[in-house]
């Protein structure tokens, strides 16, 4: 294939790739790197089922393009557990039932992950805002703040 080639670290681990111009973030994940954790639901950046952090940006990989990635940092569910050991998040939306179809719960992960970095000790209201851009049509979303709230307690080691 004639492409693009991009050079990029994605979950820590330098990935290299050829891409078409306009083929998106999300296509390379899941086409090119197999990283099927990154969902797709809408297409358009409504979601928020396939958001990744770049460069420590929370982004619809929906919305950027592949070539885009260039020398750039990306961080996507299957870096968050570290081995067999799952990442706070993880378990807490495990231990909630914060999940049922799949299609929403990595992008909420990976949006909860940019929160707590940023906010270790967010209210219940600015847990609620930080995952505004993330819609789930099964769980609800009381779980999903319940799981958030117990994980920023057991990472910030309350």
């Amino acid at each position: 294939m004639a492409g693009i080639a991009v050079s990029t670290t994605i979950n820590g681990d330098h990935a290299e790739f050829l891409c078409h111009p306009d083929e998106t973030l999300l296509e390379v994940l899941r086409e090119r790197l197999g990283l099927m954790g990154v969902k797709e639901g809408c297409g358009t950046g409504d979601c928020g089922a396939c958001s990744v952090i770049l460069d420590d940006r929370l982004v619809c990989s929906c919305l950027v393009l592949g070539a885009e990635a260039e020398g750039r940092q990306i961080a996507t569910v299957e870096g968050m557990a570290q081995g067999d050991r799952l990442h706070p998040l993880q378990q807490k939306f495990l231990e909630h039932a914060a999940l049922q179809c799949g299609i929403c719960t990595p992008g909420f992960l990976i949006a909860a992950k940019d929160l707590l970095a940023k906010n270790p000790d967010p209210t219940e209201e600015e847990i609620r805002f930080g995952l505004a851009g993330n819609l789930c049509r099964c769980t609800g979303y009381d779980k999903i703040v319940r799981a958030v709230q117990d994980a920023a307690s057991v990472m910030r080691g309350a």
